[in-house]
């Protein structure tokens, strides 16, 4: 566990494993423990890097509202402060050529901001990976960042997330396998209520400029992408992920039985479109 220094923000990066690098990104509201799951299956072959946005987990609060590009710079300037690809001592160290590239995973939201740092860095990225991602095919626009401030202040002072952050984290995901301290460390705090507001707040925003980034900056020829999708229950939600994976020319799974958090509930399924990406059943 390490922190870094972004943009003057600290955020909270874990590195653990060997090998090539994964960069996972978790969903609105996640943070890097929800990943625990999936780092056993990976990190005997990759070095897995996990990281809280600002406002998530034990990241420090944002300094200014998300956008696509700037998420998927956010990733670059993580990598960059840890050192290129290739573990060592705990931390990244310098390795060249194809091995710089990266293989990054985009949870929900996240999904986002993975598809954006493939466009924005075609050079550093291996593979793409989107869990269960976020698909707006119409963006709505977005609440303003005063909205999300006043609405955050005014559940702080009333003792919201001390009182009903852990129960509604629990509510929210299905069986979850987080311990109860580190629920606690993070739901408890005011810090991730305005985090998890201020994001949610700006959601039509980033898929708006993720859209932009489509039509001028195309993926890398041959990139290998997967789009995993937890479609039980929502034969809707199936064919707009298939309509994500048919855009991206992507392999596509239907992870089933599956919730959304696909990492919890199947870490096989993840584990397997990073190692072997673009073999994933169709």
């Amino acid at each position: 566990m390490t922190f870094v220094r972004i943009g003057g923000v600290a955020h909270h990066v874990v590195v653990e494993g060997s090998g090539p690098v994964v960069v996972l990104s978790a969903g609105l509201g996640l943070s890097w423990f929800d990943w625990d799951p999936v780092v056993p299956l990976l990190a005997p072959y990759r070095t897995v890097v996990r990281f809280d946005r600002p406002g998530h987990g034990l990241s420090a609060p944002a300094a200014a509202p998300p956008t696509a590009a700037g998420e998927a710079n956010r990733i670059a300037s993580i990598l960059d402060a840890l050192g290129a690809p290739g573990a060592r001592d705990g931390r990244l160290g310098a390795l060249d050529g194809h091995q710089d590239r990266v293989t990054v995973v985009g949870h929900s939201l996240a999904g986002f901001h993975a598809e954006a740092f493939a466009r924005l860095h075609p050079t550093r990225t291996a593979a793409l990976v989107l869990v269960d991602s976020s698909v707006e095919e119409h963006p709505r626009p977005s609440r303003t960042t005063a909205v999300s401030q006043a609405l955050g202040r005014a559940l702080s002072a009333a003792g919201a997330p001390a009182a009903l952050g852990p129960a509604v984290r629990r509510a929210a995901v299905r069986r979850d396998p987080a311990p109860d301290a580190l629920i606690r460390r993070v739901y408890r705090t005011s810090r991730v209520l305005r985090g998890i507001l201020l994001e949610n707040a700006h959601y039509g925003a980033v898929a708006a400029g993720l859209l932009d980034l489509r039509d001028r900056f195309p993926l890398p020829p041959g990139l290998p992408v997967t789009v995993l999708a937890a479609p039980e229950g929502s034969a809707r939600w199936e064919r707009r992920q298939r309509a994500l994976a048919r855009r991206l020319d992507a392999s596509y799974e239907a992870v089933v039985p599956s919730g959304h958090l696909v990492m919890v509930d199947r870490p096989d399924a993840v584990a397997r479109a990073v190692l072997h990406p673009g073999q994933v059943a169709a």
